[in-house]
C-alpha cells in the first residue's frame, strides 16, 4: 500500500467515496472497515500468542 499519497490524493479519494457511496453510507462504511481491522489485529495477536506459548513449551 503506497504511503506517499499526499493531500491531493486523499482529497480525491474522499470525493470518489462520496460519489460512489453517498454521504449517508460513508460513516457506516468507515465503521465496518474499522471493525474488520480490529478483528484482524485481535486474531493475528491471538495466533502470535499461541505460537509463543508453543515455543515456550518446546523449550521446557
Amino acid at each position: 500500500m503506497p504511503m506517499n499519497i499526499g493531500v491531493t490524493g486523499i482529497v480525491l479519494l474522499v470525493i470518489l467515496g462520496l460519489l460512489l457511496f453517498g454521504p449517508s453510507k460513508l460513516p457506516q462504511l468507515g465503521r465496518a472497515i474499522g471493525t474488520t481491522l480490529s478483528e484482524f489485529k485481535r486474531g493475528a495477536k491471538g495466533l502470535i500468542d499461541k505460537e509463543d506459548k508453543a515455543e515456550d513449551n518446546k523449550d521446557n
